[in-house]
């Protein structure tokens, strides 16, 4: 990436988390993902050097992936949210799938860019898929921090992959359980069980 790595704030440790029986081992740290999130934008600069994307993040867990990944694309790319529902507070998922906010914008002729946090068995992202589909996007294209293997139970191409993990429920870095611990620097192992 041209000019190095960008600044980002300076890393305090998180005191709390040594102490909260609720959280297990750490799947990937900070620095792992802040190395990998630089690499997915600097390759997706260059597959849309021509026709900068628009990137759809996936509400609420994706939103400090996207706001990390916008910022090592170096194109002016243009964003809009979504949020689909399928866990609740549980730590799995409903099967069924709904659209909680929609797009502002409108997607035809545009090449978009899907922004997940996780994909665990893909339900919710096949049905997000095709809505988007229907909308007459150029290309749609799915970025995902998180691939959990051996989960997924729809079929479809994953583009870009930040990492795969075992099948455990993981939190922070935007990922959480009934609204918790999406402030965590790095990915744990939520040992919890159930919220109540």
């Amino acid at each position: 990436m041209s000019g190095g790595a960008r600044p980002g704030p300076e890393r305090r440790p998180q005191s709390w988390v040594g102490v909260d029986p609720m959280l297990g081992s750490v799947v990937v740290t900070a620095d792992e993902i802040a190395r990998r999130v630089e690499e997915l934008g600097a390759q997706i600069t260059l597959d849309y050097a021509a026709r900068p994307p628009l990137l759809v993040g996936v509400l609420k867990g994706a939103f400090v992936f996207l706001a990390d990944l916008s910022r090592f694309i170096e194109l002016p790319v243009e964003m809009d949210f979504m949020a689909v529902g399928s866990y609740g507070a549980a730590t799995k998922t409903s099967g069924v799938v709904r659209i909680v906010k929609d797009l502002d914008l409108d997607l035809s002729g545009r090449d978009v860019i899907v922004v997940e946090d996780i994909v665990d068995s893909g339900l919710t992202l096949s049905y997000l898929r095709k809505s988007l589909l229907a909308r007459g996007p150029a290309s749609l294209a799915i970025c995902t921090l998180l691939l959990k293997t051996g989960q997924q139970q729809a079929s479809f191409d994953v583009d870009y992959v930040g990492f795969e993990i075992p099948p455990d429920f993981v939190v922070g870095y935007g990922l959480d359980v009934a609204e918790r611990y999406r402030n965590l620097a790095d990915l744990r192992v939520y040992v919890g069980g159930e919220p109540e």
